[in-house]
């Protein structure tokens, strides 16, 4: 097995592509060991590095954030080692399935927020190491989560400002305003 390695905008976080499927459907995101235990043995393997700080697991990558601190030089080796077990010896990653949508009833505007998102903005995100969920749309404005690389990264603001509220707006008329949730 062969794991690259990729660098994403958030210089705390890098991209381990393992060149095989890790989560058939959907995400996870585990900010801390507490959050990883008894939901995936992979992120709480990855805890167990000292200076990890974030584990988020998508299709075909895993992203793992540092403390400001640390140095890539010394956790990259270890972090590759830890998935490079893990995963070859075909451990489980995930335990119990998170929930990543709010639930809100499906209006046509909704539908169009959520279209728009999978289709145009979520692939570029997910090649960045990161994802974003529709979490709301409330008085003219959507709520997203951004979880990943794009959960601190210096250019989210700048992303979901001139990048995502300005397609929404373009496309939905009832959209005002696109904001972050925050945990």
């Amino acid at each position: 097995m062969f794991i690259q390695t990729e660098v994403t905008p958030n210089p705390q976080t890098v991209k381990f592509i393992p060149g095989q499927v890790v989560l058939v459907t959907g995400t996870a995101e585990f900010r801390d060991a507490a959050e990883a235990k008894n939901n995936s043995p992979l992120a709480e393997r990855l805890f167990r590095i000292q200076g990890v700080t974030g584990v988020f697991l998508a299709h075909d990558y895993i992203a793992v954030t540092k403390e400001d601190d640390k140095d890539w030089l010394g956790l990259k080796p270890l972090i590759l080692g830890a998935l490079f077990e893990h995963l070859s010896m075909n451990m489980p990653i995930l335990l119990n399935a998170q929930q990543d949508e709010a639930a809100q009833p499906d209006t046509p505007e909704i539908l169009q927020i959520k279209e728009i998102l999978d289709q145009q903005v979520r692939p570029a995100v997910a090649r960045d190491g990161g994802d974003i969920v529709f979490h709301k749309f409330e008085k003219g404005i959507v709520w997203l989560k951004l979880k990943g690389a794009c959960s601190g990264c210096p250019s989210s603001t700048l992303t979901l400002k001139a990048g995502i509220e300005n397609m929404l707006r373009h496309y939905i008329p009832e959209v005002l305003e696109v904001r972050a949730v925050n945990d």
